[in-house]
């Protein structure tokens, strides 16, 4: 079942695609409607064993992530990225991604990202047939919506979900309103202004290529 973004309307999150109420992080394989393992799905007659089919529920879900991770796109980080490490991340970090570090020791700032489903599935969330690992190194990483920010790419296809990066707003700028990029490519979605030296998850403008 697709994720429900609480605030927003019964029918845009089982029929649409929501974007209001508050923010929350969920699984880039079940969240967004219609991905690989959103099962909420009409089966028509005669596609199963026997032809009966089955509808779809109508139901919405919390995409599949538990409570308690510790981050979202509401938390506001002051001090760049010392103050970023002081709060448990990572400068520049996608969650659910592979990071590679700068060099020159703490604070670790990240200087690039590979997919690599390990980072957030047991055994990486798919296998051959043989039970040997398969995973995915493409279309996977925490995606986040809420405050503005849309689940998924609503009617494009494939159905996938808009990952977050940890950026700050830069010494020059004095605000940044919700919804406004504070890098570019990565919005503001904390649900209120930032400031100067400020950092967040930041929302991408881009959505994840397919899971692969």
């Amino acid at each position: 079942m697709p994720a429900a973004l609480p605030g927003d309307t019964a029918v845009n999150n089982t029929t649409a695609n929501p974007s209001a109420g508050r923010p929350v992080i969920f699984n880039p394989l079940s969240g967004p409607k219609g991905s690989p393992l959103d099962r909420d799905v009409q089966v028509p007659f005669g596609s199963t064993p026997g032809g009966s089919g089955y509808p779809a529920s109508g139901n919405a879900s919390t995409g599949g992530l538990s409570t308690g991770i510790g981050y979202g796109a509401s938390d506001v980080i002051n001090g760049l990225a010392a103050g970023i490490f002081l709060a448990g991340f990572n400068d520049n970090n996608i969650p659910g991604e592979v990071d590679t570090y700068s060099a020159g020791g703490p604070p670790p700032v990240v200087a690039s990202s590979a997919i690599n489903s390990t980072r957030m599935y047991i055994g990486g969330g798919r296998s051959n047939a043989d039970g040997g690992p398969n995973p995915y190194t493409a279309g996977v990483a925490i995606v986040g919506a809420g405050n503005g920010g849309a689940r998924d790419g609503g009617s494009s296809s494939p159905w996938t979900g808009f990952p977050m990066k940890m950026v700050t707003v830069p010494s020059g700028t004095p605000t940044v309103v919700n919804g406004a990029a504070v890098e570019t490519g990565w919005s503001n979605r904390s649900g209120g202004t930032i400031l100067a030296n400020q950092s967040v998850y930041g929302s991408s403008a881009t959505q994840l290529s397919a899971a692969s």
